[in-house]
């Protein structure tokens, strides 16, 4: 015989009954929902800094007067194809690239260090694979063929805590308006064989820095060059001179599109209101592709 229970008998209260099951799986859901979202903000984030666009911060005066100290630019992933050192902390790790491309004479490029520093670097491409390099007192030699270099006007470039004046045998202080102090360097502008122009500084004649025997760039490299002249290590100089030599093409990161912020270095994190003080607001929204 079948036994009856009890008419008082309490319900069955398993682990998926009760009055606090329906709050427990909202919870749940409500939890889960926010790891998701999270997860997809994240992998966007990874996606867009790795594919489209990513920061680059200049930390030195190499690149004047195209780039200055405190200069915030975005280099577009895009251009040139991808690389592991497209993606942050190179992974995924692979050999090659894929929908490589390579980059024009004169472009400013964003690129991971040959040297293995781990360090990010800025310079602009002189010298494609093939090319032959030569430079003869301050002037390029392209395939055997002098780029124009024409003299130009003294770039002034205003002094503030992240920019010193480094021009080299003088002070080159001058007033450029009242209470504001410039540092005046010698400029020329040289134009590529891609009709391609751009100011260069370049202070004195140094053999080291102005005279490069004629060199052919290996294939899958590049020569580049510091705006800058006599204050940019790049491929003039070897590895063990503390330069770059040639730079793999792999190791190109992006090309530089446009700055978005720049400041002076004046700002205190402790003191919000200094970051836009310290703002150089004339900087915002310069290219690098023609003379400035």
């Amino acid at each position: 015989m079948r036994r009856q229970p009890a008419p008082n008998a309490a319900p069955n209260t398993g682990p998926n009954t009760g009055p606090n099951t329906g709050r427990n799986r909202k919870h749940r859901k409500r939890g889960g929902g926010l790891i998701t979202f999270v997860l997809v903000v994240a992998f966007a984030a990874w996606a867009f800094r790795s594919l489209v666009f990513a920061p680059f911060h200049i930390p030195s005066g190499s690149m004047l007067p195209t780039l200055y100290v405190g200069d915030y630019l975005a280099a577009a992933k895009w251009p040139y194809g991808y690389s592991r050192f497209s993606f942050p902390l190179e992974i995924p790790s692979f050999n090659g690239r894929v929908f490589a491309d390579v980059p024009e004479r004169g472009d400013v490029i964003v690129f991971a260090s040959p040297t293995g520093e781990g360090a990010d670097l800025v310079k602009r491409v002189i010298g494609l694979p093939g090319d032959t390099i030569e430079l003869r007192g301050g002037q390029i030699v392209l395939n055997g063929r002098p780029v124009p270099r024409i003299r130009v006007a003294p770039v002034e470039i205003p002094v503030s805590p992240n920019s010193p004046c480094r021009r080299i045998g003088e002070s080159g202080i001058t007033l450029a308006a009242p209470g504001q102090r410039t540092c005046s360097y010698p400029a020329f502008v040289e134009r590529l064989p891609d009709n391609v122009g751009y100011r260069v500084i370049d202070q004195l004649d140094n053999p080291l820095s102005d005279d490069f025997p004629a060199t052919r760039v290996p294939a899958g490299h590049l020569f580049l060059m510091g705006d800058n002249r006599d204050d940019s290590l790049d491929s003039r100089y070897s590895p063990i001179e503390g330069g770059l030599g040639f730079v793999p093409l792999d190791h190109v990161i992006g090309r530089a599109t446009a700055t978005f912020w720049s400041t002076d270095g004046s700002a205190s994190y402790a003191k919000p209101w200094t970051w836009f003080t310290a703002l150089r607001a004339d900087r915002i929204g310069l290219g690098y592709s023609e003379t400035q």
